[in-house]
């Protein structure tokens, strides 16, 4: 079962890597402009927001990624802390920016929060 947690916690983490390179570098291309349907002036002007929440996404992937390196214990605490984040800022996200957040972000951080704890 702490395979399968991992993998989840894995690919939470990923889809964190991928929001910080989308919201970072490519926010005013064409599949960032889709994802909100922004225009270029749009994109141009939110630019600097969506780098920030970026940033933010990547400090998320790397907790995550830290709780899969680290010793048991640590690598435990590290996984459950950050996923609860993830759950808190997707449950957060769904609930005053778009509802495809809840699917898209908390959902998977859910099962994945669920998945570590019954590997414990």
């Amino acid at each position: 079962m702490n395979v399968v947690a991992n993998v989840l916690v894995a690919a939470v983490a990923a889809f964190h890597l991928y929001v910080l390179v989308l919201e970072m570098f490519l926010w005013q291309g064409p599949r960032g402009r889709a994802l909100h349907g922004l225009d270029a002036a749009g994109a141009r002007t939110t630019a600097p927001l969506a780098a920030n929440q970026g940033l933010y996404n990547g400090f998320l992937a790397a907790g995550l990624i830290w709780g899969l390196v680290a010793a048991h214990s640590v690598g435990f605490q590290a996984k459950v802390f950050f996923l609860c984040c993830v759950v808190l800022a997707g449950a957060y996200g769904a609930a005053t920016a778009s509802r495809k957040i809840l699917y898209v972000q908390c959902a998977p951080a859910v099962v994945a929060l669920i998945a570590v704890l019954v590997a414990a």
